[in-house]
């Protein structure tokens, strides 16, 4: 569709979906969106949930999208995102030459932050506006942002208000790193360990850095965070402020020292026989936190090379795993001839996850229960 109905043509889309796309740069919570890992469309799957946005980038037809997923007013300006323009010439990132939009929730009992509001978007011939419709003032009209189309494939917008965040509205937003700012501690191209920082951690500390893998974590509330490598959106939690405050964060080297790369005098890459260099992609590193002594916790990635925990299963997994806890019960209920709310404890979920290092498995048994007792014979049968 996008592709038959292009920006040069003059197709000006909008689109509207539950939850946002990666890369938006609208407000998240979080406590409930960050930590769980569902800000954004398809948030469980790093490819998939990438894809919008490069849609975004891609064709330029897309003029504005809209999503009400977050629950939260639209009052403050980061519910309005405008597009970025090219790398070279500014800001990053990219947002192609789409507006993105925050709509909130009608009905007071459904809102987070206690506005009732919805969008009304205003076409005109020189571009659109975006209004906030106030439900809780009797279906008020407010002008949000207007956006004018320089040409088709860009266009300017300006806030027609500003920011109207309350004191407490700060627990709503997560910051999320830009490109180049003074939050960026480092990267790939420092070649020693990076300790970010010498004092522990602290709820204040706002900083972030990028893994020779091209992996992006960082800071903030406490929390160690990793973000999208090419949106610096948020993707999920690491590791919780309860865990982390106190304590300090260093990345250090853990490749084998006989396959680093060498260069030169002339700076020639110099081979080493003993190594693969033809699948040596990047040097590796680890992520490590430790105390004032230096009880160290070293923060392994998931195998597909993320650090985000997913502390939350997608929703359709959870549904399936409750109707087999439900069928489980029924079969734990007929065979013991009771009611189910009696067998309930006797019913439990085992989900296998990987707990050490080593490469032999030794038990499979759920933590919290207790071992059958060994036998004292085995007789053959």
């Amino acid at each position: 569709y996008l592709k038959s109905h292009p920006a040069n043509e003059g197709w000006k889309i909008f689109v509207f979906t539950h939850a946002p796309p990666n890369g938006s740069g609208l407000r998240v919570l979080q406590e409930i969106h960050v930590v769980n890992g569902c800000c954004w469309l398809n948030h469980s799957n790093e490819q998939r949930c990438r894809k919008f946005i490069e849609l975004v980038r891609e064709h330029r037809s897309i003029k504005g999208w809209f999503s009400g997923h977050f629950h939260l007013g639209q009052d403050y300006q980061d519910s309005i995102t405008f597009p970025t323009i090219p790398r070279e010439e500014g800001p990053y990132p990219n947002r192609g030459s789409c507006v993105f939009a925050q709509t909130s929730v009608m009905r007071a009992g459904t809102s987070r932050d206690g506005r009732q509001q919805s969008r009304l978007l205003r076409g005109n011939s020189k571009g659109f506006e975006i209004c906030t419709v106030d439900h809780a003032k009797g279906g008020t009209i407010r002008l949000d942002a207007t956006i004018t189309y320089r040409d088709d494939s860009h266009e300017l917008g300006v806030y027609a208000h500003p920011d109207e965040s309350l004191e407490h509205d700060n627990y709503f937003k997560v910051r999320m790193p830009q490109e180049d700012d003074d939050g960026y501690m480092c990267g790939p191209e420092d070649e020693t360990e990076c300790v970010l920082s010498d004092d522990p951690v602290d709820e204040q500390d706002n900083y972030w850095w990028r893994l020779s893998c091209g992996r992006v974590l960082g800071l903030t509330n406490g929390m160690l965070l990793e973000y999208d490598s090419s949106t610096l959106a948020p993707l999920g939690l690491v590791v919780s402020a309860d865990e982390l405050v106190g304590k300090r964060i260093a990345v250090i080297d853990s490749g084998i020292e006989e396959c680093e790369i060498n260069f030169d005098a002339d700076g020639a890459m110099e081979e080493d026989p003993d190594c693969d260099m033809e699948g040596f992609d990047e040097r590796e590193q680890a992520v490590i936190m430790y105390d004032e002594n230096y009880e160290v916790t070293v923060i392994q990635p998931n195998e597909d090379g993320s650090y985000w925990r997913k502390i939350v299963r997608n929703k359709i997994a959870r549904m399936k795993e409750r109707r087999r806890e439900k069928a489980a019960l029924e079969f734990a209920a007929k065979g013991l001839e009771e009611d189910k709310s009696n067998v309930k404890e006797k019913v439990q979920s085992s989900w296998g996850p990987y707990t050490t290092t080593s490469g032999i498995a030794k038990s499979t048994v759920v933590p919290g229960t207790e071992k059958a007792p060994k036998p004292t014979a085995f007789v053959s049968r």
